[in-house]
């Protein structure tokens, strides 16, 4: 199984999202199916349905974290160099076509969110980045179609 790499960060919200699903949303949802089960006939209890479909969903997300973390593989950002794009790094661009800049983190699939400008380097651009300089312009190919971009700046913040 490959390993996904994965900031110190990112790893530790997993962690707490598991213990979240397993401390508080898996009681209250015993308890909501219990509470439906009161209620008499379960084969036309619509809060039951609910409940028993919340359990299935749960329990279906538990597993995804927990596979997710088995095959992360936590990458320090203490030591990092500014002078490439690299995992963990935040580069900025601009857009050659439109002018446009914005400002990426590189992080793991399991990090990425791009309303946090958090993108993965198994995306189309993480993917271009990698290995890149300040000033170098970079071509690849997104489903929306081809993108040229230039390297403005490349920073590190480091992890505690």
């Amino acid at each position: 199984m490959d390993k996904v790499p994965i900031t110190k960060a990112g790893f530790e919200n997993l962690k707490k999202e598991l213990e979240r699903l397993n401390r508080i949303d898996v009681p209250q949802n015993i308890k909501d199916i219990e509470e439906a089960r009161a209620h008499g006939d379960i084969s036309e209890n619509a809060e039951y349905a609910a409940a028993k479909e919340r359990q299935s969903f749960i329990q279906g997300k538990i597993q995804e974290i927990e596979n997710n973390l088995a095959t992360s593989v936590v990458i320090d950002l203490n030591n990092l160099t500014d002078e490439r794009v690299v995992f963990g790094t935040t580069v900025t661009i601009e857009d050659i076509d439109s002018g446009e800049t914005t400002q990426y983190q590189l992080v793991g699939p399991f990090e990425s969110d791009i309303s946090k400008n958090k993108i993965s380097v198994t995306s189309p651009i993480g993917k271009a980045l990698i290995g890149k300089e300040i000033g170098e312009e970079v071509t690849f190919r997104t489903p929306g179609g081809t993108r040229n971009i230039e390297v403005l700046d490349i920073t590190i913040e480091t992890e505690n």
